[in-house]
């Protein structure tokens, strides 16, 4: 026979989560030193440029926590989780961001990324690392120079030697650290970086392309090799993320002194609650709950939820 529980076991048997919205760099820079490897693309949010396009949330409660960002700068429209999974879930019921994004995070949290949105082009992704001690540099046997804005038509008609049509402005090169391989004056090859953080230590390396009829001659090594040798000489920490699968890649990168650091999962995503209804009718329920934070001038909302760990 069924019986109601006792009041003090469905105490026990939810969780109290209580989501801010933070603010202060140092303190969101805390949570994401624990490992800079993975949180390396989220860390280079911090900069001053980057940082006015983001949105960071964090939960907590008696169990744990998780921390969501939204961010629009570098990659364009991106989501980054990190933490406890039933807490990235309050995140996102909340907070779920833009309508299309792209999807960061780890394997253990795919399935609550799914709750909340339909996710397509899921990839499982080799993070590696490099640092001053483990760095390895390319020999000069290619003629390898640095891009800057002007460069950019160079560039546009590199990366769309494939079919496809890419847009690079001037900007994404100046303000980022690019290196291309020429033959004569043609551009054969080229590396460079999602984001540079300085501030915070750290780089992203990526968009390496080596044209369809140059590749397997060690182009897009020694343009990878000149980017991270420039990276290097600011951050401590230069990560870059290549498919297990390309066994060739993963390849030069060891060479170059990159190593392994874990694996994450990379996806295009779009947001099962279209319109946002549903989500701002959570918050405002949550809001409801929660209080004024004086201190901060921001709102604490407040979710209840079950939790998964007592299997009531």
């Amino acid at each position: 026979m069924e019986r109601e529980l006792p009041r003090p076991a469905l105490a026990r048997a939810r969780q109290t989560y209580h989501v801010r919205e933070l603010q202060e760099r140092g303190e969101i820079a805390a949570l994401l030193n624990g490992d800079r490897s993975y949180a390396a693309y989220a860390l280079g949010q911090l900069e001053q440029a980057y940082f006015t396009q983001s949105r960071w949330w964090r939960a907590q409660s008696g169990r744990g926590e998780g921390l969501v960002l939204h961010s629009r700068g570098g990659l364009g429209d991106a989501v980054f989780v990190e933490g406890d999974a039933p807490a990235i879930d309050v995140l996102l019921s909340l907070h779920p961001g833009p309508v299309r994004t792209y999807v960061t995070c780890r394997a253990e949290h795919l399935s609550i990324l799914k709750k909340h949105f339909f996710v397509s082009n899921q990839q499982v992704m080799m993070r590696m690392a490099v640092d001053p001690a483990s760095f390895q540099a390319a020999p000069a046997t290619f003629d390898i120079r640095r891009l800057r804005g002007p460069d950019v038509r160079d560039l546009n008609h590199l990366y769309g030697s494939e079919g496809a049509t890419t847009f690079y402005n001037s900007w994404h090169i100046d303000d980022g650290v690019y290196f291309g391989v020429y033959e004569g004056r043609r551009l054969v090859a080229a590396a460079g970086t999602h984001v540079v953080a300085p501030a915070y230590g750290v780089a992203v390396v990526g968009n390496v392309f080596t044209h369809p009829g140059r590749r397997g001659r060690g182009f897009a090594k020694a343009a990878s090799g000149a980017v991270t040798a420039e990276l290097l000489r600011s951050c401590r920490d230069v990560v870059l993320t290549v498919d297990p699968g390309n066994l060739s890649a993963v390849a030069a990168y060891h060479a170059l002194g990159y190593r392994e650091q874990g694996r994450l999962i990379e996806a295009a995503a779009v947001r099962k609650d279209l319109l946002g209804l549903a989500a701002g009718v959570r918050r405002w329920l949550a809001r409801r709950r929660g209080h004024a934070d004086t201190s901060r001038g921001s709102a604490v909302e407040v979710v209840t939820r079950r939790d998964p760990a007592s299997g009531l």
